[in-house]
Formats: C-alpha cells, sequence, structure tokens
C-alpha cells in the first residue's frame, strides 16, 4: 500500500471497504468535533453505513469521479480527504475534509490538500479546485485561505443541515493561481 508522507509522522494513505471497522472508530472520535459541518461525520453510524461510505467511494475512484483518502498520524486514523466532485469534462473538482480534534491544529489539513490540489492539477489536467464551507465554519475558512484560495462568493441559506439553512462560501483555486503559488515556495 502506498503512503504519501505529510511530515511530523503524518501521512496520506487510500481507506477501502474491507477497513470499515477502522474508518467507523475514527468517525466515532471526529463525530462531535467535524459533526456540525461534515455529514460523512454524523451519517456513518455503524460498520454497515461505514463500509457504505468507502464503497461509494470506491466506486467513485472507479468512475474517476470521486476519491477518498486517510489522513493518519503515528498510523492511527485521524481525518480524511477527498474529491466529493471529480469532473474532467468541466477540468473542475471540489476538495472537502474532516479531522478529529486530537489532531488538529497541526496543519495536517493543509498539508494533505496541497498534495491533492498538486495531483488533481499536474497529473489530472485540472483547471479549478473548490473548497465549499460553511460561513460559520471559521476553520475550514481559514484553510481556504492558507491555501490561497479565493473567495468566489456565498450561496444564502443553500445547505440545510442539522435543522439549520447554513449559506455555503464558495472558495477556489485556479491551476495558474496555484502553479504560481507553488513556484513562489507558498505551500
Amino acid at each position: 500500500m502506498f503512503a504519501i508522507p505529510l511530515g511530523d509522522g503524518a501521512e496520506l494513505r487510500p481507506v477501502e471497504p474491507w477497513q470499515a471497522e477502522e474508518f467507523l472508530e475514527h468517525i466515532e472520535r471526529a463525530r462531535e468535533y467535524a459533526g456540525p459541518w461534515v455529514p460523512l461525520t454524523v451519517n456513518v453510524k455503524d460498520v454497515d453505513s461505514a463500509r457504505a461510505v468507502l464503497q461509494s467511494y470506491a466506486d467513485k475512484q472507479a468512475a474517476d469521479t470521486g476519491r477518498l483518502w486517510a489522513v493518519r498520524l503515528d498510523g492511527t486514523l485521524v481525518g480524511g480527504v477527498l474529491f466529493r466532485i471529480f469532473d474532467t469534462s468541466t477540468e473542475s473538482c471540489e476538495v472537502g475534509v474532516w479531522l478529529e480534534p486530537s489532531a488538529a491544529g497541526r496543519g495536517l489539513i493543509s498539508r494533505a490538500v496541497e498534495v491533492l490540489v498538486d495531483w488533481a492539477v499536474e497529473e489530472r489536467g485540472m483547471h479549478r479546485v473548490e473548497w465549499l464551507a460553511s460561513s460559520a465554519n471559521h476553520r475550514s475558512i481559514g484553510v481556504a485561505k492558507r491555501l490561497g484560495m479565493s473567495r468566489d462568493g456565498v450561496l444564502r441559506e443553500s445547505f440545510p443541515w442539522q435543522g439549520v439553512r447554513h449559506d455555503m462560501e464558495v472558495w477556489s483555486v485556479l491551476a495558474p493561481e496555484w502553479r504560481a503559488r507553488r513556484a513562489a515556495g507558498r505551500h
């Protein structure tokens, strides 16, 4: 199995349906922290639903329409990054992320997303990488800013989640902007 080092004992690895029990254990640790923002962390309730989520991303990967990876810290699954949408016909994709609280504040998500954006832009020819976040999710918006993304706008009350209609901010980075940022040494 391959792993991409993220530094400080962290790595990015695939996570597959056969790892559903470990994935569920991780989601249990992440649920309260990420649940207000990340439906996956609320919708995974048992091994079967964990396996179903992982299988849906395995199917997306096979169809080239999405992918999911585990963020591991010292071997323990502590978060995830994914392409929720991956559309080669429009050269656009959307990145999603979550983390459990024990791994917060270490830059793991920023480093993992850098790997994803590099791959999407340089290997797959994506022109636009999007990031959607509730306007109330300041941690997620902070990551988008650190990654050099631009705020495109707000989709007002577009996402009903847990009894609240959230304004969703749309952030993005275009391939030429990403390449310029990388060439300037900003990671």
